[in-house]
């Protein structure tokens, strides 16, 4: 079985997929990019590992049940949107692997039966595997956002790769919704230019560097006021370890006003 790569994913604005008629064509870019990502890899993704920006946890926890239901943690959309439904199923075999994996390296985590899919996981499935055939665990993040904690179970769970498990961490290299408007589009380009430098120009040792003093980055803190959109881009770097990094998505002006970015960590393995 060939190794996959890891991904960190901008997983876009609710459940867009979903939203077509009031959209328009501003998610095309993203959708294509969701759509290679699948293609890149079709009959190799046994299952995938979602690491998702929308579940906050004390210890990193793994959704254990066969068949999540959904979580619609969004607000002000239209109400068809709180009907939607991503039937995939889930994974208890791999969530019970992924918890080992954790507890062998000496961290602390858990499962969940109960929880569903959020829409960092279920939005970005439906534009990428719209027959929601291949099984799907979701891995929280911290609530500390401690970077090194998460690059370091990334790392733990990199044997995944090995075993038809596409890690995928989602969230938005952009995220302050107080500035998704013109005062963004000039932070966000210059943070997005430090991402692109960190994540497909440095050495391995200096991603890892570079991400663990992210805040130290031009406009980081206005790009991520919360950085729980960045903090999944920790675990896809840790797993990927010392693989190239290259960006498979880039907007100057996502939605009209900010820059955003997709990267894979890995090459793509030949069919």
């Amino acid at each position: 079985m060939s190794r996959l790569p890891t991904y960190y994913v901008s997983h876009g604005g609710g459940p867009w997929p979903w939203m077509r008629e009031q959209t328009g064509g501003r998610y095309d870019r993203l959708e294509a990019s969701l759509q290679a990502m699948a293609k890149a890899h079709e009959g190799q993704v046994r299952a995938i590992l979602m690491v998702t920006a929308h579940w906050e946890t004390p210890d990193f926890t793994l959704s254990s049940s066969a068949q999540p239901g959904m979580l619609y943690d969004y607000y002000g959309f239209p109400p068809h949107t709180y009907q939607v439904h991503y039937r995939a199923p889930g994974s208890p075999e791999l969530a019970q692997r992924a918890l080992e994996l954790l507890q062998a390296g000496g961290v602390t985590a858990r499962l969940n039966p109960e929880r569903g899919f959020d829409h960092g996981t279920f939005s970005a499935l439906q534009a990428a595997y719209p027959e929601a055939q291949i099984p799907v665990v979701q891995l929280s993040v911290l609530q500390s956002f401690d970077p090194a904690a998460h690059i370091a179970a990334g790392r733990l769970l990199a044997p995944l790769r090995d075993e038809g498990v596409l890690i995928i961490g989602s969230g938005l290299s952009y995220h302050n919704l107080r500035l998704l408007n013109a005062a963004g589009t000039v932070p966000s380009q210059q943070f997005d230019a430090w991402l692109q430098q960190t994540l497909t120009a440095a050495t391995p040792d200096e991603r890892e560097a570079q991400l663990l003093q992210w805040e130290q980055a031009p406009s980081a803190r206005i790009a991520h006021a919360r950085e729980d959109h960045l903090i999944p881009l920790m675990v896809a770097v840790g797993a990927a370890h010392s693989d190239a990094g290259a960006c498979v998505y880039h907007e100057d002006l996502f939605m009209g006003v900010v820059a955003a970015s997709s990267f894979r960590f890995g090459a793509v393995a030949a069919g």
